[in-house]
Formats: C-alpha cells, structure tokens, sequence
C-alpha cells in the first residue's frame, strides 16, 4: 500500500503553527510515502513568508511535489507578477510541480494559477501549455496505477460556494478524465471534500484539502490521506482536535 498526505493552503504569514506542528508530528511518526501540497504556501508572496514556508517543508524529509497557488504570486508588484512570479520560489523549486511516480500510483502536477486574467485574478485558470504537459504525462501510466492529478483550485464546482469558475476548468477535467486520471486533489476552497463524479463514461475523485492556517471556513484544521492499494483510492479526512 502507498500512503500520501495531502496537505493545501499553509499560508504562511496566517499560519497556524499548532495545525503544523501537528501534521508535521503525523509525518514523522507515520512517514508517508509523499507529500502533495496543493499551493497557497504564503499569505502575500513575501520573502519571509517563503522562507518559513520552504524551512518548514524541508523539516518533513520526504517526497513531495508542491503546486503554485493564488497567494504565492506576487501581490503588490504587478511588473514582479508578470515577468517573474516564481522567483521567490527557488528554496523549493525542486518540489514545484514535481510529478512523483510511486508504487502503484502516479502524480501529475497540473498549474492552475494566472499571471493575468481579465477578471478576479485569485480565481483559477488552465492554460493549454498545463493541460499538455499533463495529459503527456498521463499517456505513461500503465493500467494498473491509480493517476492523480494536483493542482490549487478545483475544476469544477463540488458542493462549495464563493468562489469563481475555473476557466478551462471543466473541459481540462473531460480531457484528463479520457486520459486516465482517477482522481484530481486541490486545494484553494479551506474546506475539505470528496465527490465521486462521473466524466468521460468513468468515475473521478475531486478530492480537496482544508487548510492548515487560520483562514478557516466551515471545518478545523485538516489534511487528506491518500491510500492506494491493489489499483484502489481511499480518502481518509483527518480533523485536528481542538
């Protein structure tokens, strides 16, 4: 069995460092397989903020692939946003978008978020270069590993309000369904979900985390694990208790 701990929206800056300590003691006691955090590790994109994000990543000491978030781009410097939103990224530029091809499963990272956009710039968008590089990716599974693909905000509506429409979002999801994803992890929403939804004549998981910050919504503190066995997915939400 492959074991994973998806984790999302740290927002370092806001975080919440007793929701970290503890999902950082669940690491090291049960050492997962990986780690899939799917972005918002900052609240503002600032130098501190990644720094603190970037340490406490590496305390982990184990396989992860970290996706780009809405807050992670720069927010007061919209020159530093379009020509080079990424670079206060380079602590953990190993980590970013990083497809991860364990036992049994295999991870495609899928970026969501938008330099610029005629419209809410928090709210997601798929670009055709994205949705390439991952379909490509997805073309190398063989049949008996279970594909997921990471990225920040969720394709499609899932039972959550508030928020904006990813653009692309649903057509990206119909192609990669076709393609052989078993289940899209995101973040984005601070509320965690599970929804069994039929695309393409065939089931896909749209699985999101809460957050571990203290920009809570409507649950506490919480991550999903990922279990992966014999070509199945279990979603187990973990809650920290109060």
């Amino acid at each position: 069995m492959t074991r994973l701990f998806h984790v999302s929206d740290l927002h370092f800056g806001r975080e919440d460092r007793a929701a970290l300590d503890w999902f950082a003691g669940l690491v090291a006691t049960e050492r997962p397989d990986a780690v899939i955090c799917t972005g918002d590790l900052t609240m503002r994109a600032r130098k501190a903020e990644f720094a603190a994000a970037a340490q406490w990543l590496a305390s982990l000491d184990v396989p992860m692939t970290v996706e780009v978030g809405n807050h992670d781009l720069p927010y007061f410097n919209p020159v530093a946003r379009l020509l080079n939103p990424y670079r206060r990224f380079e602590k953990v530029e190993r980590a970013i978008e990083r497809p991860l091809d364990l036992p049994g499963v295999l991870i495609v990272p899928l970026k969501t978020t938008a330099r610029f956009q005629v419209r809410n710039l928090s709210w997601g968008r798929v670009s055709r270069s994205g949705l390439k590089d991952a379909l490509r990716r997805l073309a190398e599974k063989s049949a008996d590993t279970v594909a997921i693909v990471a990225c920040h905000h969720p394709l499609i509506r899932s039972g959550f309000v508030g928020h904006g429409d990813t653009h692309n979002g649903a057509e990206a999801l119909a192609l990669l369904a076709e393609a052989g994803a078993d289940a899209v992890v995101s973040g984005h929403v601070h509320d965690a979900f599970d929804v069994a939804h039929q695309e393409a004549g065939r089931v896909v998981r749209l699985v999101g985390s809460g957050t571990l910050s203290e920009r809570l919504r409507t649950t506490q503190p919480s991550f999903n694990e990922l279990r992966i066995d014999g070509g199945r997915l279990e979603v187990i939400n973990r809650v920290m208790a109060r």
